[in-house]
């Protein structure tokens, strides 16, 4: 959890700054922002099928230290990249290792796990990745309006993934645990075939986070105005997650991940509806606008934190036992497909409409994930169910 938790802190730490650091050092457009940052998602997105596989078939204590080595020392690439060209470069190369490390990591996390305590204990591992993505950018933005320097949180981001490699190198695994013998290679050992619809759920849902984390502080500056406020935009997203987390616990442990997955994605909804609908029912009532940022944060908060670690679940129940690794690189794939498109479609949206409109299109996206879920995918989910205490 220690691990994860840096991992994602020192992604996020850059997250929200990164279009105001391309727009004000290298001069990039909108629509050119969009096709830089998403080509970190994209990479990941291409590796994940095979870190699934690798994950299962070799040791994995080597392909984690290997995974998060790659990982850290790129952040290193951030600083020496003088030009627009070598920072997509950069950043584009950068989702390799963090596609393999996320997917290495969970999967380590479960083989650690008791099995009577797996569907709580994911839940809780997943709280780490949460937080990440909930402290880190508050953390971020603070730095940067202290000192107005990028980079520092490069620096900042270089340390704190490289001391989640030493936390990672006091994991120990067990030789049973290293998959021998598989039959032989099919599509299923890349992409579980089985949670299909469970993975297009989570597209729509990581195409709205993508445009929130890469876009809020942007859109907040430009169009309404407010930069502080986005660090305790973050903060209270992350306030949020803790309550969920906690508080969605006992339904994990009772095995409810359908319910807490339906829970959690209607909190969402509503809390991205209201981000948008306020500032543009009321664009001349500053409190109005406050209030429908800020609750949005806390509603979003709430609503991811149930949401991620019942998906995760849900896909995980639906995989064989020697499928867990594959069974993270999907979850981890759908979630990177989203957000690579939020990123892309966010960006070419705001170029040519938009901030405004780029985030109605994730109320737009976001609602279709959650009509999906209740006319589709949870029935899908429960008659390929293998684990009988999950429902």
């Amino acid at each position: 959890m220690t691990a994860n938790f840096t991992l994602f802190f020192a992604f996020y730490v850059l997250t929200p700054l990164l279009p105001l650091y391309l727009s004000e050092h290298f001069g990039a457009t909108k629509d050119v922002i969009g096709l830089v940052l998403s080509g970190y998602t994209i990479t990941a997105l291409l590796i994940r099928p095979f870190s699934g596989y690798v994950v299962d078939s070799f040791p994995r204590k080597t392909v984690l230290m290997i995974a998060f080595g790659g990982f850290a020392i790129f952040f290193a690439g951030y600083l020496a990249a003088s030009t627009l060209l070598l920072f997509m470069i950069v950043r584009t190369l950068h989702g390799g290792p963090f596609g393999m490390l996320t997917t290495a990591n969970a999967t380590a996390a479960i083989d650690v796990l008791p099995s009577s305590r797996r569907t709580e204990g994911i839940g809780y591992y997943g709280l780490s990745n949460n937080l990440g993505m909930a402290l880190a950018p508050t953390i971020g933005i603070f730095i940067y309006q202290l000192t107005n320097s990028f980079e520092l949180l490069f620096w900042l981001a270089l340390i704190v993934a490289c001391v989640g490699w030493l936390v990672d190198s006091t994991v120990t695994f067990s030789e049973k645990e290293i998959v021998r013998n598989k039959s032989k290679l099919s599509w299923d050992r890349f992409f579980l075939i089985r949670g299909w619809l469970i993975g297009i759920n989570m597209i729509a849902f990581g195409f709205s986070f993508g445009v929130l984390s890469n876009y809020l502080a942007i859109y907040g500056k430009e169009a309404m105005g407010i930069m502080g406020g986005t660090g305790t935009y973050f903060m209270l997203c992350s306030v949020g997650l803790m309550i969920s987390r906690l508080q969605g616990s006992k339904g994990l442990r009772n095995g409810r991940v359908t319910h807490n997955a339906g829970e959690g994605m209607v909190i969402s909804l509503i809390g991205y509806t209201l981000f948008i609908l306020m500032p543009t029912c009321f664009p001349q009532n500053h409190s109005a606008i406050m209030v429908g940022y800020y609750g949005s944060a806390l509603l979003i908060g709430l609503g991811n934190g149930h949401m991620w670690p019942a998906f995760q679940n849900m896909t995980i129940n639906v995989a064989k036992n020697n499928q867990r690794g594959t069974a993270n690189s999907t979850i981890l794939i759908s979630w990177d497909i989203g957000m690579g498109l939020g990123i892309l479609i966010g960006g070419i949206v705001a170029e040519l409409i938009s901030y405004g409109a780029a985030f109605w299109t994730v109320v737009l996206i976001n609602a279709s994930g959650v009509a999906c879920y209740f006319l589709a995918t949870k029935s899908f989910f429960l008659r390929r169910n293998l684990n009988p205490t999950v429902r």
